[in-house]
Order: C-alpha cells, then sequence, then structure tokens
C-alpha cells in the first residue's frame, strides 16, 4: 500500500534511539537514559496546588471541550506574561495548544507550501526540520556560534532565497543551550523584516537561563511579523500534561495568517481543559520552584561542562540555558557521532542522541545529553563516558 513521502522524512532521533537502549537492556546491561529533556521522568514534579489545581477542576465537572482558543482566563494570564517578556498583546492574541509540538504543526502549515524554505538555527530541535518537510518545505540550517551565543548574520543572508518564507529561532536553544542576546535578536528581527519573512521563536525554556538575564524576542519586535511559541513543559514541569501556546504579535502582516490558522484549532477541536485549570495555577501561585529548579540545574551544567572538557577528544560549550549539552566529538577514531552514540550504548549503557539527528551540516560531529538526573547519576554517567573515550581501541 502507498505511503505519503512526506511522512518518510519524519525522523526523532530523541525518541528513535530508545530502540537500540531497548535492545542493550535486553542484555542485562543498565542504561543511564541522558536522552529524553522531561525533568518530570527524573523526580522533578510540578508543585503541589498546580496538581491539586488540576484535581479539582475534575472534581468540579469541567471536564468538557473548552473553546478552541482556550479558556479565557489562562489567555489573559499568558498574555500578562509575555507583556512582561517585551510584547504588546492581549488574550485575542494567543491560542492554547496541545504542547509546542502542536502550535508549531500549525504554525508551518499554515505557511509553508510546496518547495518553501525555513531557516533553521544549526543545530536545530528536530520537530521543526520534520514539520516543514511533511508541508512540503525545505528545512534550511544557518550557522550559529556556539562559544559566544550568537547567529552568524552573514550566512543567514546568504541563505535567503526567493523561496524563503521565515526563520526559526529557539532561545534557550535545544540542543546547545545557546542564548540569544537583545542585539542578536533584533539582527535577526531586522533582517527577516528585510526580506518579509515570518520570525517564529520558541522560547519554551525562558525562565531556565544560568548566567545572564534572558531576553524575549517581544523586546525588540516592534510591529514585526513575530509568532511566539510557548509551553509548560519545561520551566512549570507539566511535560506529559501537554499544554503550550501560540502567541502572535499585533503585526498588520499578521492578519490573513491570524483569520486562517484558528481553523486548525478548531478542527483538532479543543486543548484539555482541566490541564488549563492547571496551567493557570501554574501561573497565578507560588514561583518559587522555578527558581530552585534553575539553580539546581546551573550545578548539574557545570558539573557536566566540567568534566566533559577534562576529556580526551571532547570539547564542550558552555550552555547559556536550559538543560542540554552538545559536546563536540575531535577525535575521528570514534567514526561518526552516530557510531559513537551507538559504541557509547553498547560499551558503557549510556544513551546519548548523535548530533546529526539535530541538523546533518551543523549537528553532525557531535552528541547531545541532558544533565536532568541527580548529580550522582550524572558522575557515574561522566565516569562511563571518559572510560569510553580514554580507551583507545575503538
Amino acid at each position: 500500500m502507498k505511503v505519503s513521502k512526506k511522512v518518510v522524512g519524519v525522523e526523532y532521533a530523541i525518541r528513535d534511539i530508545v530502540l537500540a537502549a531497548r535492545k542493550v537492556e535486553q542484555t542485562g546491561m543498565k542504561v543511564d537514559y541522558l536522552n529524553i529533556g522531561d525533568p518530570v521522568q527524573f523526580g522533578f514534579q510540578p508543585p503541589n496546588n498546580v496538581k491539586q489545581a488540576l484535581i479539582d477542576a475534575i472534581n468540579n465537572g469541567n471536564n468538557f471541550y473548552s473553546s478552541s482558543e482556550g479558556l479565557l482566563e489562562l489567555r489573559q494570564e499568558i498574555a500578562k506574561k509575555e507583556n512582561a517578556k517585551g510584547l504588546s498583546i492581549n488574550a485575542d492574541d494567543i491560542l492554547i495548544t496541545n504542547g509546542v509540538s502542536e502550535g508549531l504543526d500549525m504554525v508551518i502549515s499554515s505557511i509553508v507550501e510546496e518547495g518553501d524554505e525555513v531557516l533553521l538555527p544549526g543545530p536545530y530541535y528536530p520537530p521543526y526540520a520534520s514539520y516543514v518537510r511533511l508541508h512540503g518545505g525545505v528545512p534550511v540550517e544557518f550557522a550559529v556560534d556556539l562559544n559566544n551565543s550568537i547567529p552568524i548574520i552573514e550566512d543567514i543572508k546568504s541563505k535567503i532565497t526567493s523561496k524563503t518564507v521565515a526563520i526559526c529561532l529557539i532561545s534557550p536553544n535545544n540542543p546547545t543551550g545557546v542564548v540569544f542576546n537583545e542585539k542578536a535578536l533584533k539582527d535577526l528581527v531586522d533582517l527577516a523584516n528585510e526580506h518579509n519573512l515570518y520570525i517564529i521563536c520558541d522560547e519554551i525554556y525562558d525562565q531556565i537561563v544560568f548566567d545572564e538575564k534572558f531576553v524575549g524576542i517581544g523586546k525588540v519586535a516592534g510591529d514585526s511579523p513575530v509568532i511566539v511559541l510557548n509551553g509548560f513543559s519545561k520551566v512549570h514541569l507539566m511535560s506529559g500534561w501537554r499544554i503550550g501556546y501560540i502567541a502572535f504579535n499585533q503585526s498588520p502582516q499578521l492578519v490573513e495568517l491570524r483569520e486562517h490558522l484558528p481553523k486548525l484549532a478548531r478542527v483538532r477541536i479543543a486543548t484539555s481543559l482541566p490541564v488549563q485549570y492547571a496551567a493557570l495555577e501554574s501561573l497565578r501561585g507560588p514561583q518559587e520552584y522555578i527558581g530552585n529548579f534553575v539553580s539546581e540545574m546551573k550545578k548539574h551544567r557545570d558539573l557536566v561542562v566540567k568534566r566533559l572538557n577534562e576529556m580526551p577528544g571532547l570539547s564542550c560549550s558552555n550552555p547559556k540555558g536550559a538543560f542540554y549539552a552538545f559536546p563536540k566529538i575531535e577525535d575521528n577514531k570514534f567514526g561518526t557521532d552516530k557510531e559513537f552514540v551507538t559504541k557509547l550504548l553498547e560499551q558503557k549503557g549510556v544513551l546519548t542522541v548523535h548530533g546529526s539527528g539535530f541538523g546533518e551540516q551543523y549537528g553532525s560531529g557531535h552528541f547531545r545529553l541532558v544533565y536532568l538526573p541527580n548529580l550522582e547519576i550524572l558522575n557515574s554517567a561522566m565516569n562511563k563516558i571518559e572510560e569510553f573515550v580514554s580507551n583507545s581501541k575503538q
């Protein structure tokens, strides 16, 4: 039977690699899972008031379809949050989605047609390229200076063509932890405006930053056609509840998109109403747990980066945000980055993700690991990686 050529090009390296780990576990070897950026799987839970809000919503009978746009009170709180970061929007500029992934799919399917090109920061979060391909487009990677956390503007300029429709940003970035500063964001917005391009900015890790204050794209957006993607999976520790949102800047260039994109929200009906009440409480309730989580992540980041840079054949830039490290494999004795990850898994039981899964051009020769596990597990995993790279017979 026929299978669409579009779906054949869909990949998600972060979860695809788990199949190999299961085979290793069948041999009796314990596997350290450092592949998925899910805080909840590593012991970080939403606070009790947020859990209780979900339970209360269910017990109070809020188990029906919400409006397709989402709960009004939640959209109002999200607008407050985004305005505090620099946008100037209201509840009508927000659309609640089933995670950022659904929001991304809605946006890409609304702006990409066959042959259109979308610029992605290299390396990038895999669903960006997959959704672009799924809707007939072509993902194009642009260069980012990982050590200085800035996009290479001249490289982006060289890759803009008559087919380019959008520039995507992910800040803080997955997989590199890069956080763009205000000047970098302004340069990207100016470039997009010069070429009449949409700007899609994913800020899902916006409060997980370590060394300097996060700057949202709203601060430099003006009336540009900026679309912000965000959600509650990472900062608010609600990954399994699947809730995110699209925030549209009040730009005249977004009028037509804002007329048609909500049709997709109506087609999929709604986002879980009890979860929306939990998300509302996560914004209105105490926020101390976020600072505690970030402080803990900084300790993990510092440990992992220090250990990786001490290992022969590896080097690692310092992530400014999120909870990922993206080491470079300097020694070619290991083969490709995918071979490195496979051998590390099979020999030491440490599961990471090959860098080429985040884009061939700028991800190859790297691997990604999450530093969410507790310090004891991280130290143990670092020991295993060090043993692996120190072995000259690969």
